[in-house]
């Protein structure tokens, strides 16, 4: 039991030094940036621009992260301790790591481009916590 939390919580300290470091690396590369104004990002960039890309890797992590943690507080404080909570939550922190790196290191305007595989896995992870909640509760 032990154990089996213990990934979940190894797990769920990844996505937030994820997160941390995504914030951190888009407020440096901006900053960077003649002329800078903070809070705001320019309007006449896109993938190009690494400035945009780390900007919409934070951006989508805040759109993401925060309904998996959720999720997985749920299934915490229903008392859900499998290791298959555990599993979910690494693979979700992997895949936003991966999502992270490819965003940074490909600008591309394609999609699905590389990064969305990992957008997807996460997705399933996060659907995969839910349903762990779901079966729990009945």
């Amino acid at each position: 039991m032990a154990s089996q939390l213990s990934l979940v919580y190894l797990g769920l300290w990844l996505i937030l030094v994820t997160w941390l470091v995504q914030w951190a690396v888009a407020a440096a590369v901006k900053a960077k940036q003649p002329n800078a104004v903070p809070g705001k990002v320019p309007e006449n960039i896109s993938h190009e621009s690494l400035v945009f890309r780390t900007h919409r890797t934070f951006m989508n992590t805040l759109e993401n992260v925060p309904m998996f943690l959720a999720s997985v507080f749920v299934a915490l404080f229903i008392g859900i301790e499998s290791e298959w909570l555990g599993y979910w939550v690494i693979l979700f922190a992997i895949a936003r790591i991966v999502h992270m790196v490819l965003y940074y290191a490909i600008a591309t305007e394609k999609n699905p481009s590389p990064r969305s595989w990992f957008f997807v896995l996460g997705a399933i992870a996060n659907i995969a916590v839910l349903v762990q909640i779901a079966l729990a509760l009945m």
